[in-house]
């Protein structure tokens, strides 16, 4: 049986000061590790359970991570100046850099990170919104064509289909070709490499760099990176700087400072935006809890059906996201102490809003473990009480384009096809290589839609 003692008074050893560190498990650092990388959603809820709404943990040879829950402390963390809270994204997920590379604004600290920020946001505003949502209805119409009928199938994986193909002509525009066809297929099996169980407990327990530095990853790797600058280069040689693409926009902010964007950089920024995997993630758990909830799902129907707007839609968004959050933990690597209500963190340690928890908590959302989208019908998300996108500086770039294409899809597949459910029991979260998906793969069986449109009646 595994001990959950609490701790005294801790030192900290190898970090500034000598400070106290909120209470946690006495596990040693290796049992907390392997809890972390076999069952991190129980580990979270048993310590907040036994420990409260702040409590730490040492999962990464013995760096403390000290978890937050309550939005006043996340607050604290997201509005700190960015200088005094450093990126932490590969603490969570070790396997990040290898990935994405140190040139992904991800991963970058200031002041790189702030240009970077500034050089894509420009692609996730204004009419290229606009242009963006009816792409990503027209992607979506074309892959649920090609759906199965009558027979139960995987929703996720086609899902996953439905983003590799919107993030490619989100970031080529035009994404047609023989080369970017195969970059499509590169990236299918980069992200089935990827998601192999073994492979994915080896990165949670910080062990990225024995999958990193493996054959099977390189080989997987290597043609994607290859691909990627071999479309920049021809790209560059026709002269290529206009477009809705956000290659595009990247190469034309760039010329605009008078300046050419390195290769290695653009690699980076490039396979960070095409390894989107969690919208596909976040598409499967909205069809998986709204099949769980026929009255949920009928009142969302009637809403699409009638084009009177998308109140329930974004609400239906914004209630799937909360219960099941693509990203469940965000961190920042202190610069300097910090005060988290009796306690002083010191520098070096891991700060980590807690966004699994915090979207639990009973105070903030009553019945927290229920599936009610009427919730967010009242008023917006609180900013420090819902924050699937993070928050800060740091939030993520993509925080609005994400909803969109959930939106978008929904709808699509509302219009298209009816779906019902071929599970035969509760549906559990699995780790995947940047997410917690359906154990499954959310199992559905589809038929098409009748006509919406009434029979003209006959005099």
């Amino acid at each position: 049986m595994v001990h959950f003692g609490k701790l005294g008074k801790r030192k900290i050893n190898g970090l500034s000061g000598g400070q106290e560190l909120p209470p946690g498990p006495r596990l040693p650092s290796f049992v907390q590790s392997a809890v972390w990388a076999l069952r991190p959603l129980p580990f979270m809820d048993r310590c907040q359970r036994r420990f409260g709404e702040t409590f730490t943990l040492r999962v990464r040879s013995g760096r403390p991570w000290v978890f937050v829950t309550n939005p006043d402390h996340i607050k604290q963390v997201f509005t700190t100046p960015p200088d005094l809270v450093r990126a932490a994204a590969g603490e969570a997920n070790p396997l990040l850099g290898p990935l994405l590379g140190a040139g992904s604004v991800m991963l970058q600290d200031e002041p790189h990170h702030m240009n970077d920020r500034r050089r894509l946001l420009p692609s996730f505003h204004g009419d290229l919104m606009t242009y963006y949502g009816e792409m990503m209805e027209t992607v979506a119409r074309e892959q649920i064509a090609g759906w199965p009928l009558g027979e139960p199938f995987a929703l996720w994986p086609r899902m996953q289909a439905i983003s590799l193909e919107v993030v490619m002509r989100t970031v080529f525009g035009d994404a047609g070709g023989e080369r970017l066809e195969m970059l499509r297929e590169r990236l299918v099996e980069l992200t089935s490499w990827m998601n192999n169980p073994r492979r994915l407990a080896l990165v949670a327990a910080g062990r990225a760099d024995v999958v990193a530095a493996s054959r099977g990853f390189k080989t997987a790797m290597r043609p994607v990176e290859q691909l990627v600058l071999e479309e920049v280069h021809e790209r560059r040689a026709r002269g290529e700087q206009t477009g809705e693409g956000i290659l595009a926009s990247l190469e034309r902010g760039h010329a605009e400072s008078g300046t050419v964007m390195p290769d290695d950089k653009l690699r980076d920024e490039l396979v960070t935006m095409l390894s989107d995997g969690p919208t596909a993630t976040s598409l499967a758990w909205v069809f998986e809890k709204l099949l769980a909830h026929p009255e949920k799902l009928r009142r969302l129907r009637e809403e699409v059906d009638a084009g009177n707007g998308e109140e329930y839609l974004d609400a239906v968004v914004k209630e799937t996201l909360r219960l099941c959050p693509t990203v469940p933990v965000v961190m920042r690597k202190l610069v300097e102490p910090m005060q988290i209500e009796g306690w002083t963190v010191p520098a070096g340690t891991i700060v980590a809003p807690c966004v699994y928890l915090t979207h639990l908590r009973e105070d903030l959302y009553p019945e927290p473990h229920e599936f009610r989208p009427e919730r967010f019908l009242d008023g917006r998300a609180g900013t420090y009480n819902w924050i699937p996108f993070g928050g800060g500086a740091r939030r993520c770039v993509a925080a609005s384009f994400a909803p969109l294409e959930m939106r978008r899809v929904i709808k699509a597949v509302l219009e298209e096809i009816e779906l019902r459910s071929a599970e035969t029991g509760e549906v559990g979260a699995m780790r995947s290589s940047v997410s917690f998906a359906p154990q499954s793969g959310a199992l559905v069986i589809a038929t098409r839609r009748q006509s919406r449109i009434p029979e003209p009646s006959i005099a």
